[in-house]
C-alpha cells in the first residue's frame, strides 16, 4: 500500500517507479481524488463550525426575542448537508484507497530494469556442478521408483498433485526437518505452527488480495488456503504497536502451500516442480526501516546456507521490475542446479517490501524514546521450497543404478542411511 503523502510530496518519483514496473503515470489521478476528499474534509469542518455559530446565534437572538427562523432553517439545512459530504468523502476514500491497493510495490534504486526472467541480473554462482559417469535423468524418470506417484495423485485430485510414498515421502520429511532445524539452531529464527486457512483482510495483508485471488483457492465459507505460510507468518503483527527492542522480529513455518497457478498453463506440467499442493519452509522477518536492508543480505544467506550443506549447486539472481511480485521492493531468487534437466530452476525466493505490506496490515512500532509510531518493515523468503529442493537432490545425487546416495547432513534425520533404493 502506498503512502498517499509520499505521492503528494513527490509525484515525479512516485511516476517513475510505476515507469519501472511498465505502468503508465498515476500520481495526477491520484492526487486529483486526494484533493477532492480533502476539500470535502474541509467542508465538513467548516459546515460543523457555521452549524455551532448559528446555533448559539439562534439562542442570543431568542434571548433578544428576534425572530430565529431564518438561523433555525440554516441551522436544519447545515444538518441535512452533512451526512451527504461524509458519504461523498467516505466512498472517495474506499475509491483512493482501492487504487493504491492495486499498484506494485516501487522497486529500489538497485533493481535492475526489465521485462522477464532474461533480464534477471547474475549475483554469484556458488557450488561445483556434479559429474557423472552416465546420461543423468529427470526426477520424473527417476521418480515414480522411489515413491512419487504422479498416477495416483491425478487420480484422486488431478493435474499437479502428486501421492508421495516411501522412500521419497522419507526424503521430503527428513528436508523439512533438517531446513526448521538449520533456521531455528543456526540462524535465530522462531519456529511456529500457523493457520492454512486465513481471512480476507489477512490476504489482503501481504499482497494476496484484491488483485491476484485467482491464484489462491477459497473454501465454501469465505476463507482462503494460504498461498505460503508468508500470509500467516508475516500478519501475525498486523494491526500492533510493537516495541522497538523486539525488532527483528525473525520467524519460520513449514505449511503446506495452496496455489491454484492460474497464470501457468502449460508449465512444468510433468513432474513435481509446480504443484497445487506442496509443502514449503518460510521465513519472515519485521524489523526497523533502517536494518531491512542488511536483514534481506542476512535471510537470502541464511537460504543459501541451507543449499550449501545440502552440497547442492545454485545461483543468486536479482530480478528485474517485470519478474518481481507484486509486494517486492527488491527479490533474490536463488536457483538451484538441475543435471537431468542441465539448467537452473527456482528454488527461493528472497523480498524486502519495505512499508509496503506494513501499511496494509496497520503494523508498526515505536521507536525508543520517540512518542510517535512508525511502520515496520517487512521482508519474507523461502528457506527452501521442500518439493523442489527433493527434485534437487534426486538429480543430483541420483546413481545410475535408480538409487539416491543421501547427503550427510540429511543421513541421521533417516536413521543413518546413505543410500535410498528404488523399489524393484
Amino acid at each position: 500500500m502506498h503512502d498517499i503523502r509520499a505521492i503528494r510530496e513527490n509525484p515525479e518519483a512516485f511516476d517513475a517507479g510505476l515507469a519501472k514496473r511498465g505502468l503508465e503515470p498515476q500520481s495526477a489521478a491520484l492526487l486529483a481524488l486526494d484533493e477532492r476528499r480533502r476539500a470535502l474534509i474541509t467542508e465538513v469542518q467548516e459546515v460543523q463550525a457555521r452549524r455551532n455559530e448559528a446555533s448559539k446565534a439562534i439562542g442570543a437572538a431568542k434571548a433578544r426575542r428576534d425572530d430565529p427562523t431564518d438561523l433555525m432553517a440554516e441551522v436544519a439545512a447545515l444538518k441535512e448537508r452533512l451526512p451527504q459530504i461524509d458519504a461523498e468523502e467516505k466512498a472517495l476514500g474506499e475509491q483512493l484507497n482501492a487504487v493504491l491497493a492495486a499498484l506494485p510495490n516501487l522497486p529500489l534504486a538497485d533493481v535492475p530494469q526489465g521485462e522477464d526472467e532474461k533480464d534477471n541480473a547474475l549475483v554469484h554462482e556458488r557450488g561445483a556442478q556434479p559429474s557423472f559417469g552416465f546420461a543423468p535423468r529427470e526426477h520424473d524418470a527417476i521418480g515414480p521408483a522411489l515413491g512419487l506417484d504422479f498416477e495416483t495423485g491425478a487420480l484422486l485430485s488431478g493435474s499437479r498433485f502428486t501421492f508421495v510414498r516411501g522412500a521419497a515421502a522419507r526424503l521430503h520429511r527428513a528436508l523439512g526437518q533438517f531446513m526448521l532445524d538449520t533456521l531455528t539452531r543456526d540462524h535465530g529464527y522462531e519456529e511456529a505452527v500457523v493457520p492454512l486457512l486465513v481471512r480476507d483482510e489477512t490476504m489482503f495483508g501481504t499482497g494476496q488480495l484484491p488483485k491476484f485471488a485467482e491464484d489462491s483457492f477459497q473454501t465454501t465459507d469465505g476463507r482462503w488456503l494460504i498461498p505460503t505460510a508468508e500470509v500467516s507468518l508475516t500478519n501475525a503483527v498486523r494491526e500492533k504497536i510493537l516495541s522497538a527492542d523486539v525488532l527483528p522480529l525473525r520467524l519460520t513455518a513449514m505449511s503446506a502451500c495452496f496455489r491454484s497457478e492460474a497464470g501457468a498453463a502449460g508449465r512444468d506440467t510433468r513432474g513435481y516442480i509446480r504443484q497445487h499442493q506442496f509443502e514449503k519452509v518460510e521465513m519472515v522477518s519485521i524489523t526497523a526501516p533502517e536494518a531491512s536492508e542488511t536483514e534481506h543480505e542476512r535471510m537470502t544467506a541464511c537460504a543459501e546456507d541451507i543449499l550449501t550443506k545440502l552440497g547442492l549447486a545454485f545461483r543468486r539472481m536479482k530480478l528485474c521490475t517485470g519478474d518481481m511480485g507484486f509486494t517486492a521492493a527488491r527479490t533474490y531468487d536463488l536457483e538451484v542446479w538441475l543435471p537431468g534437466q542441465n539448467q537452473y530452476r527456482e528454488i527461493s525466493s528472497c523480498s524486502t517490501c519495505g512499508d509496503f505490506q506494513a501499511r496494509r496490515m496497520n503494523a508498526r512500532f515505536r521507536p525508543e524514546g520517540e512518542k510517535n509510531t512508525r511502520f515496520v518493515h517487512t521482508l519474507n523468503g523461502s528457506g527452501l521450497a521442500v518439493g523442489r529442493t527433493l527434485v534437487a537432490v534426486v538429480e543430483n545425487y541420483q546413481q545410475e543404478d535408480g538409487s539416491i546416495a543421501v547427503p550427510e547432513v540429511l543421513q541421521a534425520y533417516l536413521g543413518g542411511l546413505n543410500r535410498l533404493e528404488p523399489k524393484a
